[in-house]
């Protein structure tokens, strides 16, 4: 059945989010997906699986995660900030969310084997962890100037078992990554499922995503009404491919009043290849499996990005935060490398928590938010990841030897 253009369960029976999203793939693929569509409508309304899926993100993960008042912030900015703290998550971030979603539906499809594609390395922590706790073979594609900066990542995902291989290609980042991912899923589609890990990709991916990772909106919403006695004012979240910040949205899509905010990587300036904010730079068009919005030239190449972060270090983003933004649903922001670093600092010594360097570009951003709500309003920042992966990363950007 197709759905209403205004529907917070978009896409439509197409893919599509308005215009963005779809399903762009060679045809080898399209069996394999049409398999997973079918097999995620039955995953979603099987009382078993999202039990066995429930229990899992309770006892494995850790969830709920808390929502952390954050008096400090507080008092400076004269707002209620809370904190939706995914860093307290098993493994350091939300991707184990959609990891352990993911993992389950491929024993569901009779998958044995995984592969993924990470930039950060979080999503293959998470992956390499799922896959050892359900025993299935794991293979993680990361390139390897991402290698070089998440160093620990690459080797805690040795550590659970899985094969890491390096990708040279391009600009050695996650876009070549997940371009050999793809490749790789080509070749041996009858017995791998792929988990992407982000809400992007061919359909159904970033609907599969979205909701995987749409928990972290659920439980904030209720622990905010508990807190405060209604819905916060303002959701603020790093965007890259777009997952923890849609997660955090989507359970509030209907509630028009709040505003949804998200933080793209202006790197180090405004020239095409020097940041990662697709908004401020990209235009239409059609990236691994998707329309939406691409970094790419006059001829419609794709340009190579740069973000300190290694996770929103990518040329595209999910169709449904395209869609958000073109019915100004949502707002995005840019954060360039120095103020992302500004804003690790500030929650680290006025908080006590050293956020990722990808969710260091919402706190990056949030002194220009509360200037744009009333005093005392409420706004919930999702720190989707902690920082210990960056520490020599962020010594080296400061010129501090460890």
């Amino acid at each position: 059945m197709q759905r209403s253009e205004g529907s917070a369960d978009l896409p439509d029976d197409t893919g599509r989010f308005g215009r963005y999203g779809g399903r762009y793939v060679p045809e080898t693929l399209v069996p394999a997906l049409d398999q997973l569509i079918a097999a995620y409508a039955k995953a979603r309304k099987d009382k078993a699986f999202q039990r066995r899926l429930g229990d899992l993100l309770r006892d494995f993960v850790g969830r709920p995660t808390p929502l952390t008042f954050a008096g400090t912030l507080s008092k400076r900015f004269g707002r209620h900030i809370w904190l939706k703290r995914e860093d307290l998550n098993h493994t350091g971030a939300h991707k184990i969310n959609n990891a352990i979603g993911q993992a389950l539906l491929a024993q569901r499809l009779g998958k044995k084997r995984i592969i993924a594609e990470t930039g950060a390395g979080q999503h293959g922590v998470a992956t390499a962890t799922a896959c050892a706790l359900l025993g299935l073979k794991c293979r993680v594609y990361m390139g390897t100037e991402d290698m070089r900066r998440q160093a620990p990542n690459v080797f805690r995902m040795r550590l659970l078992g899985a094969e890491v291989v390096g990708v040279d290609s391009g600009t050695h980042t996650l876009k070549d990554a997940v371009n050999e991912a793809l490749r790789d899923w080509v070749s041996s589609v009858a017995d791998t499922h792929y988990i992407i890990g982000s809400a992007l990709g061919p359909h159904p991916y970033p609907m599969m995503v979205r909701d995987f990772q749409s928990v972290i909106g659920r439980e904030a919403r209720a622990q905010i009404k508990k807190a405060e006695g209604r819905l916060p004012d303002v959701l603020l979240a790093c965007v890259g491919g777009g997952s923890n910040a849609i997660g955090l949205f989507h359970p509030f899509m209907k509630d028009t009043r709040v505003r949804f905010v998200g933080a793209e990587a202006g790197g180090r300036g405004a020239a095409l290849g020097e940041h990662a904010a697709r908004f401020a730079g990209g235009t239409f068009g059609v990236f691994q499996g998707m329309a939406s919005y691409v970094l790419q030239d006059a001829d419609g190449q794709v340009v190579g990005t740069h973000s300190i972060s290694a996770g929103l270090d990518y040329a595209s983003i999910g169709p449904e935060h395209a869609w958000l933004r073109d019915k100004g649903r949502a707002t995005y922001l840019t954060c360039d490398d120095a103020k992302a670093l500004k804003g690790l600092h500030l929650l680290a010594e006025s908080e006590g928590i050293i956020p990722a360097l990808e969710s260091a570009h919402a706190i990056g951003v949030l002194e220009e938010v509360c200037a744009t709500t009333r005093k005392n309003a409420i706004l919930i920042v999702n720190v989707s990841g902690r920082g210990d992966k960056d520490v020599a990363e962020i010594a080296r950007y400061e010129g501090v030897k460890l």
